[in-house]
């Protein structure tokens, strides 16, 4: 039973590196994981269907984002953004990693949109990238560490949500411990991602790599020429205000999002005739994503309910001595594999607090050790899991044109430069905390 949930990550990441639809991988890896729990291929089947609801609101809120996503780019405001990016980095590819890295950072905390201006701003840029010969595993990369890095070390935004819920699961299940201990502990485990980035842009993916042009790039760069700022994007401006405003106040993305769409039309900038096209466009971009959410958490919510995840900690747990280096390297494989599986660190992180919070209080963690446990390892695995909106959001942009492989351009790169750095170091700080 214990071998459970190993078997069946293994399962999806296996079928997803042979190039096996994510969709299928994540199904077959739920199927797997029922039946060695002694679950017939129906109830299996019936279970991870059961769970998918789990997922319901952050794929409702993706699909209309997608379509507020489209009618943004529908004024070609994006194109306007992007001549200037043209503009000012031509020639300096190394800057235009990190200012995407900068750009997706700020969609975590100070304008919290999460994935929703990848579609919008990633393929426009494509032109440039090909010309500038930047690798498209380099943007993945950066774009995978501003829609991390930012949640794990700020409270703000996401990042509040975040250290919330990891407050919320320590004190729940017995240990006392205040916002400001937690962000303390969880910056020696994100300063491992910049470190991450650094080696991915500076080492890894710095050469230049040849992309041919095809009509995609001909029609962003004829786009670009006539396009310029105008009545309809100041009124984009006001809508994109409007759907950050209502998200904030509700905390509420699918409110947000939906309230940017109607401003949409409510200014004239989408025709109402057009919208049937918006809406479709916008579920053929984010449809996908949303679809791997919810078919993740139903996977995951057989590991919970078979009991899965339990019986991986308790065979952990079992041979543990009193060597907390131990401990905490076991604690953070077995958060490994559970994230890579369910794809979320949010989501993670109240079946992690449930396991860990005992094992550390037995075995003398301090209150910040079990914290950068517990944070380090909801985020790992995050970076580099199929299922992820981490890697499937960069691919979303990334692969606008076909070229980018979710798997092996994404998956695998953001796997390597963050989850081996954030393991070394969530790791230091659960022993020096």
């Amino acid at each position: 039973m214990s071998w459970v949930v190993v078997i069946s990550v293994l399962v999806m990441i296996i079928l997803s590196l042979a190039r096996v639809h994510v969709i299928i991988a994540i199904l077959a890896a739920g199927l797997v994981a029922g039946l060695m729990s002694g679950l017939t291929l129906v109830e299996s089947m019936n279970l991870l269907i059961e769970g998918m609801g789990g997922q319901a609101k952050t794929a409702l809120s993706y699909i209309l984002l997608g379509a507020f996503a489209v009618a943004i780019s529908y004024t070609g405001i994006t194109n306007v953004l992007v001549r200037y990016l043209v503009r000012v980095l031509t020639g300096k590819r190394t800057m235009i990693v990190l200012a995407i890295a900068a750009i997706a950072s700020l969609s975590q905390n100070v304008v919290p949109v999460h994935i929703a201006f990848i579609p919008i701003l990633i393929p426009p840029l494509l032109k440039l990238f090909n010309q500038m010969q930047v690798d498209r595993r380099a943007i993945a990369t950066a774009l995978t560490f501003g829609l991390k890095a930012p949640y794990i070390m700020i409270p703000a935004g996401y990042g509040l949500l975040f250290h919330e819920t990891i407050v919320e699961g320590m004190r729940t299940n017995g240990m006392m411990i205040s916002m400001n201990q937690v962000n303390l502990s969880l910056l020696i485990p994100g300063s491992g991602m910049i470190i991450g980035l650094f080696i991915a842009v500076f080492i890894t993916y710095r050469k230049p790599v040849k992309q041919p042009i095809n009509d995609l790039e001909n029609e962003i760069e004829e786009e670009n020429n006539i396009i310029t700022f105008n009545r309809d994007h100041l009124l984009t401006i006001l809508a994109i205000i409007g759907a950050l405003t209502v998200q904030l106040v509700t905390g509420n993305l699918i409110l947000g999002a939906l309230t940017g769409l109607v401003l949409m039309f409510v200014f004239l900038v989408i025709p109402f005739n057009q919208g049937d096209k918006v809406i479709t466009e916008g579920v053929t971009m984010m449809g996908t994503i949303a679809f791997v959410m919810l078919i993740a958490s139903g996977f995951g919510h057989i590991l919970e309910e078979t009991e899965a995840i339990t019986a991986l900690i308790d065979a952990s747990s079992g041979f543990l001595s009193s060597n907390k280096a131990l401990i905490a390297f076991v604690l953070l494989s077995v958060g490994l594999v559970i994230t890579m599986g369910i794809g979320s660190s949010f989501g993670t992180i109240p079946i992690i607090a449930a396991l860990y919070v005992p094992i550390c209080i037995a075995t003398g963690f301090s209150p910040l050790a079990t914290a950068a446990l517990i944070g380090t390892s909801g985020a790992l695995g995050d970076a580099g899991s199929p299922a992820s909106e981490s890697t499937l959001g960069p691919t979303s942009g990334l692969n606008a044109d076909g070229r980018h492989h979710h798997i092996w351009d994404t998956c695998v790169p953001t796997f390597l430069h963050f989850n081996i750095p954030l393991f070394i170091f969530g790791w230091i700080a659960a022993l020096i905390l």
